[in-house]
């Protein structure tokens, strides 16, 4: 992951998340605070309502009483008119009426009235009313409310609107039903059932909907089954309040309080019991939360768009910040890639006297020295490079020096003078390419060198082997270090021919792969032990330079120093990519290989003449 997101990703993770966390936090916790406080205040509000609510009904409960003790009512009930009120004689009527209204004239809220009479089961009116037909006393008392109100026994039943409109008719209005007795007998003789109107409640709910203005608050009266028999907004008379809530509200005389769903709107729910005597009647509250909390949302919107610019200013400071930096660290990266690839004269631009300035001075600083250090060790490489090629040329110049001067004695003991003559002419030749101050020589030069040598040895160990060139004419054009070829066939005749009891056979090969030359040195000798194979393994060359110099009970020279020193010239002149690689098998030979870059160098003067062929 790149330095910018890290930083972005810090920064959201350690800043961002908190404060979203705590706004969440505090804005649950305000909500909370606020629906506490609210609640507190609707429970006073309900409670308010329902000591008015009930002293509405209360106070009809009293007119009733007192009306149904009045000599009207009895007298009414005592004579068993036959007709209806209103179709007796003037006088009797105007009696009756007057009495009873003289009784209800303090009510005003009263609409309509009548009574059945139990004895002849008749529908004595008092107060008429357009458009309504009164229910048959037969069909009454079929009724479930028939059997509540004599349970009652003379206690008055109050039926909302909307639960009995058969009995009651379809208007919004309230019904007091009770049974109305003799006064000297307490027999049953009547049962009386008036309707209020609805001023005297919708005035009471109007004052204290006044008093909730600052929020929406809808008021309604619920019966046990959730008919909605009032509502202050007149919207959901007659509905039932579970249509309108996700779950079923639990109703009961205790105050009841929760935030929920109602007709699809956020809303805080409060119930409790509606302070009527012996009904099944609740007070609800619904109050629109967006009302409630339409302070703290402002606040809260004001402080999120706050908190949003903040936030988005920090996250743009931030990515500036980390791309600016990760600009800075990529340029320097890639200044650093231009110096491993070698160019030390690469330097970083210097802007601004920041941290990211300082870095690249100093990166400018540590290139400066390390160019000068390495043109340092490069120059101390060369000498040194050139001083080990030096001492290894110094080790082999001798070496082969004194095998030939060997091989000229012992013709000279053996008074060979023509054998004597032509090896002295081998050994100038040798000498001619061996002290030269050049290094590199041509292939052709190396191969001459080579003749050189194994015609010497010819002389010496005439019957021990026999030779084969094989190198293209090609080939001869491009350079290799000198001295390379002879010591190696020098190993095969010392060491691979020791102690043979046929003709040794050497060949020489070369050809190209790729860009290098491939040189092959076989013999048929006796080949190499496995373990001392393991000593041209260059990771343990050092190990076995104690054991190289054994020498050879044939010669009494130094074994395998020409091979060491051959892989350790390759390798120090052209580096580990090339070297020297031995396959041996005892008893059936050796092949020795050494691959060197293929370098065309023209024509080069050959620095010995008369060679001998």
């Amino acid at each position: 992951m790149s330095l910018p997101y890290k930083l972005f990703g810090a920064f959201m993770t350690f800043i961002i998340v908190p404060l979203i966390a705590l706004g969440f936090a505090l804005y649950i916790l305000v909500t909370n605070m606020i629906e506490e406080k609210y609640s507190g205040q609707a429970e006073l509000t309900l409670r308010a309502l329902t000591q008015s609510v009930g002293f509405v009904f209360g106070e009809m409960n009293k007119v009733t009483d007192s009306t149904i003790a009045s000599d009207a009512i009895q007298e009414m009930l005592n004579n068993g008119y036959e007709t209806d009120l209103k179709e007796i004689d003037y006088l009797d009527l105007n009696k009756v009426q007057r009495n009873f209204r003289d009784l209800l004239i303090n009510h005003p809220s009263v609409s309509y009235a009548f009574m059945y009479t139990l004895n002849n089961e008749r529908i004595n009116r008092i107060f008429t009313k357009e458009h309504f037909q009164a229910m048959p006393f037969a069909q009454f008392k079929k009724q479930e409310i028939y059997q509540q109100v004599l349970q009652r026994n003379g206690q008055p039943v109050w039926v909302g609107p909307y639960e009995y409109p058969e009995l009651t008719g379809v208007d919004p209005v309230f019904t007091q039903i009770r049974v109305v007795k003799d006064i000297a007998t307490l027999n049953d003789k009547g049962i009386l059932l008036v309707q209020i109107k609805n001023s005297g409640i919708e005035s009471v709910f109007r004052y204290f909907r006044y008093k909730q203005k600052q929020s929406t608050t809808e008021f309604l009266i619920v019966n046990g089954k959730g008919l909605i028999m009032y509502d202050s907004s007149e919207k959901l008379n007659g509905k039932f309040i579970d249509q309108y809530v996700k779950k079923p509200l639990v109703l009961d005389t205790t105050y009841r309080s929760g935030r929920g769903k109602f007709d699809g709107q956020d809303s805080v729910i409060s119930s409790i019991g509606a302070g009527i005597e012996k009904e099944d009647w609740y007070l609800v509250s619904i109050t629109s939360w967006k009302s409630l909390s339409s302070e703290v949302g402002l606040y809260s919107r004001w402080v999120v768009g706050i908190l949003l610019f903040c936030v988005l200013s920090a996250c743009y400071f931030i990515m500036f910040f980390a791309n600016r930096i990760a600009k800075s660290i990529l340029q320097t990266v890639k200044f650093m890639r231009r110096v491993e690839r070698g160019d030390l004269n690469a330097r970083l631009p210097i802007k601004g006297n920041d941290e990211t300035a300082l870095l690249a001075r100093g990166f400018n600083s540590l290139v400066s020295q390390v160019s000068e250090l390495l043109t340092e060790v490069k120059s101390e490489q060369e000498r040194k490079r050139h001083a080990e090629l030096q001492a290894l040329q110094a080790q082999i110049k001798p070496h082969f020096l004194f095998n030939a001067l060997e091989s000229i004695n012992v013709l000279a003991v053996q008074n060979q003078g023509k054998k004597v003559s032509q090896m002295v002419t081998r050994l100038g030749s040798l000498l001619r390419i061996s002290i030269t101050q050049r290094e590199q020589i041509t292939v052709e030069q190396e191969l001459d060198h080579l003749l050189s040598y194994l015609g010497i040895q010819k002389f010496r160990f005439e019957e021990l082997f026999d030779f084969e060139i094989d190198i293209p004419p090609e080939l001869m054009r491009y350079e290799m270090l000198k001295l390379t070829l002879q010591p190696l066939v020098e190993n095969c005749i010392q060491h691979g021919f020791e102690g043979i009891d046929y003709m040794g056979h050497i060949r020489v090969s070369a050809r190209e792969e790729g860009d290098a030359l491939a040189f092959y040195i076989e013999d048929n000798g006796i080949g190499i032990p496995p373990e001392r194979l393991q000593a041209f393994n260059y990771d343990r060359l050092n190990q076995m330079r104690d054991s190289r110099h054994e020498d050879s009970p044939q010669t009494g020279e130094a074994r395998g120093l020409g091979v060491y020193n051959v892989a350790d010239r390759i390798r120090i002149q052209y580096g580990s990519r090339y070297g020297l690689f031995i396959c041996s098998e005892q008893g059936k030979g050796t092949t020795m290989k050494f691959t060197i870059p293929k370098k065309d160098i023209g024509s080069v003067a050959h620095e010995t003449e008369g060679a001998a062929h």
